[in-house]
């Protein structure tokens, strides 16, 4: 079963690179609010992937119906990635220097975190058409096989996450205030760009890979 974990990691790295709405949020949240709200919304984009690799083995047929509803899917994702940047690049941050983290985040906005980053990656087709594509490639593999393939796959996507939250932590702290706004709105940007560049894809039906 040795195959079905370096199948299963290679696939987990192909889908931990790849240049999606998330890498950026994962920079936004975790400049601007400390490692606490980079792992809040790492952890809600862990839990979508687990639902949908759960409902592609158990109900696959329900979840390729989705498909059928692409467009529909894919404007509700570039309306939510387009609100979440513009949101982010507005919102005033109030970043202060202390030993624990450099901005005041309450439980509530914790749990808001933890939501923008499920709905995020719930609402992107991308995210969909990979898992179904996953689940189809090894359907015929044994069970073992499938949770050995789709546990590694998880387990190095949500440490690689980690390691993503880590990185723009040690980036963080040799940052002034002023640049850590800068970087959030950037992030913003780059989040509502991609929102306008899914809306495109989706009118348009332009035929490109990833997200």
């Amino acid at each position: 079963m040795f195959s079905a974990i370096l199948a299963g990691l290679a696939f987990g790295l192909f889908m931990a690179v790849s240049v999606g709405p998330t890498i950026f949020a994962i920079i936004k949240y975790s400049i601007s609010y400390g490692w606490r709200a980079g792992v809040s919304f790492v952890m809600g984009v862990s839990l979508s992937d687990s639902l949908y690799v759960a409902l592609a083995n158990l109900a696959s047929g329900w979840l390729s119906g989705l498909m059928s509803h692409e467009k529909t899917i894919g404007y509700i994702g570039s309306a939510l990635f387009f609100g979440i940047g513009l949101y982010g690049y507005f919102k005033k941050i109030m970043v202060t220097r202390n030993n624990r983290d450099m901005a005041t985040v309450t439980s509530r906005d914790y749990w808001k975190i933890f939501s923008s980053g499920f709905l995020m990656n719930t609402f992107n087709p991308g995210v969909i058409l990979t898992w179904i594509t996953a689940v189809a490639a090894i359907s015929t593999m044994s069970n073992a096989y499938r949770v050995l393939f789709f546990g590694s796959c998880l387990g190095l996507i949500l440490g690689l996450d980690f390691l993503k939250v880590f990185l723009a932590q040690r980036i963080r702290t040799k940052l002034t205030p002023r640049n850590i706004v800068y970087l959030n709105r950037i992030s913003a940007l780059c989040i509502a760009a991609i929102g306008v560049f899914l809306f495109v894809k989706i009118f348009f039906d332009i035929k490109v890979g990833g997200y």
